[in-house]
């Protein structure tokens, strides 16, 4: 896939040993904004860039259920819009009103999961490489994060 060539690093360490110089190179780093790029086009995309697998089909089945909603709320809303108009029963009115609202704030709740799923595609990115793993010799907890400049 031509972005993953783009937007991967590779990271490298270099070693001395005896005036030689080694280059050992680690797997390739996530770039943040890489995630972020792949999110934005398909949401779920730069979780499964940063192997997040489950995430992408829970981001998937949360804006299909808001546009399945969204599109039920907003024929209700035209159906009571359409009714009133020819009435002028404050009922439908109600039902309009309340309809055009739930529309609205589920179209509100999708722009938030939209940004916080690239917000997200980016921290997990950025955090990519921080492992938590057990100390061999002393069996304690051991943090370690890389950063390069």
């Amino acid at each position: 896939m031509f972005l993953g060539c783009v937007f991967a690093q590779v990271k490298q360490d270099t070693v001395k040993t005896n005036n030689r110089s080694v280059v050992i190179k680690m797997e390739p780093s996530k770039s943040p904004w890489g995630a972020v790029l792949r999110s934005a086009l398909l949401p779920g995309l730069g979780q499964i860039y940063n192997e997040s697998y489950w995430k992408a089909p829970l981001i998937w089945g949360i804006f299909t259920a808001q546009t399945y909603y969204w599109i039920k709320n907003n024929k209700v809303y035209q159906d009571q819009r359409d009714k009133f108009r020819d009435t002028g029963e404050a009922r439908y009115k109600l039902v309009r009103d309340r309809a055009k609202d739930q529309r609205d704030q589920i179209f509100m709740y999708g722009v938030l999961v939209y940004f916080l799923q690239l917000v997200d595609a980016y921290v997990e990115a950025n955090l990519f490489d921080f492992d938590v793993s057990e100390d061999s010799f002393t069996g304690e907890p051991q943090i370690s994060l890389r950063i390069n400049f």
